[in-house]
């Protein structure tokens, strides 16, 4: 069994259902849900909305490799109406899932990276990370989440 932490965001429609949808479907679908964080609303990332999102972070207890987890999270969001156009950038979406951390290992494939390559930069990811699991370390930046987090909010 591995450590997997997800990353959730939603800035459409009914945004706390959406997370919670989300996590049912990530439950019922990946593994064991062991915590997840609190709800967080945050101004969207790299683009500009008017649509605020709803994050959270969750820990999955899963059986699955990363690449099959990738293959179900991208699923998950298909089925609750996300539409990938294949444009550049970031847009609007009900639901976003992100594969964080699995345990301790570096995943760098053409389909996946993981840790996350962005998940430094970014408050409303390492916040709830920061709330579920502070003292899990990064295993490329060999840091605490909680060191990590505490350096991105001074920035």
């Amino acid at each position: 069994m591995a450590d997997l932490y997800l990353g959730l965001g939603s800035n459409l429609g009914d945004r706390k259902r959406n997370i919670t949808n989300a996590t049912m479907l990530i439950g019922g679908l990946m593994g064991k849900l062991k915590v997840l964080s609190s709800l967080y609303e945050t101004e969207p990332w790299g683009f500009e909305s008017e649509h605020k999102f709803m994050n959270a972070v969750v820990l999955v207890e899963t059986e699955h490799e990363p690449e099959l987890c990738l293959k179900m999270v991208n699923a998950i969001e298909r089925e609750m109406g996300r539409v990938r156009t294949g444009e550049a950038g970031f847009h609007d979406r009900p639901i976003d899932i992100d594969l964080l951390l699995y345990d301790d290992r570096i995943i760098d494939t053409p389909d996946l990276k993981v840790p996350h390559p962005l998940m430094l930069q970014r408050d409303f990811v390492l916040r709830p990370l920061a709330e579920i699991a502070p003292d899990l370390i990064h295993p490329v930046a060999k840091k605490s989440i909680r060191e990590l987090f505490e350096k991105v909010k001074r920035e």
